[in-house]
């Protein structure tokens, strides 16, 4: 059985097929299948209404998320998906007081299953999908299952510094990531290591080209300019020159035995507000121990071991 973000289930047509009629969804339910649908109210008692389409679907408060019950999860994670799809399996039916039939749900049982089924079996260095929840500035919370949140920390992000993680994602956006810990069923993940080395970026590049790039850091040696998410370079100091502004470079020299850009500043910019957009990724795998960023002529080797959950960059 395969386990996914919520959301990614809700508009496939087998999905959809379960709630033309009260039969399908009653096949559903003896089946044990996970389904998705929207989840339109939380009562006064926080439990999730859910629009089943030939009828109504209730999550009881208990059912809403894993450690409810339990006391280690607050009820934000239930109040937080309304207007969002939630996963779930059928419990029963029953009929309300008007006669009119409706579907008891639990999304907790789901989360339990992805947890013991996929989570669990995680190892460091897997590559998963994930899906944004929300955006902090330590980092971006993320659904790697059914609901299931982990943590990407702004400095995996990419292997460029970032003010904020909004710079590079948005509220359910999809995206790759790496397992990069667990502790006690929590997972922390990475993503930098997806991005490309320093050579593959760099490749994209030739001395002499005038390019654009993103003003990262205003150095008393020079001013770092981010060329993409895992590449940036050094130019030379200029009056004026902000972090956050677009700057036209010419690239004078490119140097990978140590690992250096030069660059020169032509023009800045002040920064155009841009959604972000979906990361190019180089490592398209399924797994990964270790990522050596730096090039081979490189004297300092510069990586992720993630067969000890350590990182180097």
């Amino acid at each position: 059985m395969n386990f996914y973000p919520e959301g990614r289930l809700i508009d496939t047509p087998e999905n959809q097929n379960a709630f033309i009629s009260e039969a399908n969804l009653a096949d559903a339910c003896q089946s044990g299948k996970i389904l998705e649908a929207r989840a339109v109210m939380c009562d006064s008692k926080h439990n999730l209404v859910v629009d089943l389409l030939c009828m109504k679907g209730i999550i009881p408060r208990e059912e809403g998320a894993l450690g409810i019950k339990e006391g280690t999860m607050r009820d934000i994670a239930i109040l937080s998906r309304v207007n969002h799809p939630v996963c779930f399996v059928i419990k029963e039916f029953i009929r309300t007081e008007k006669g009119e039939a409706m579907a008891i749900l639990s999304r907790r049982e789901v989360q339990q299953k992805c947890k013991d089924e996929y989570i669990s079996q995680l190892a460091l260095g897997d590559v998963i999908d994930a899906k944004v929840t929300h955006l902090e500035a330590f980092g971006v919370f993320a659904d790697i299952g059914c609901g299931i949140v982990a943590l990407l920390p702004i400095d995996s992000i990419s292997v460029s510094r970032i003010e904020h993680p909004s710079e590079r994602f948005l509220p359910g956006m999809y995206f790759k990531a790496i397992v990069k810990s667990s502790e006690k069923g929590r997972i922390t993940l990475s993503h930098k290591e997806l991005l490309g080395t320093w050579k593959e970026n760099a490749e994209h590049f030739s001395a002499g080209e005038t390019v654009s790039g993103i003003v990262r850091s205003v150095e008393s040696y020079g001013i770092f300019v981010e060329l993409t998410p895992n590449l940036a370079g050094l130019a030379e100091l200029k009056a004026g020159v902000v972090p956050g502004q677009r700057a036209t470079v010419f690239i004078k020299s490119i140097l990978p035995s140590k690992m250096k850009i030069k660059l020169i500043i032509i023009e800045t910019l002040e920064a155009e507000t841009q959604k972000p957009h979906m990361p190019q990724y180089f490592f398209l795998d399924q797994h990964i121990d270790k990522f050596t960023y730096s090039p081979p002529e490189c004297e300092k080797e510069i990586f992720t071991d993630f067969t000890e959950s350590f990182a180097k960059i």
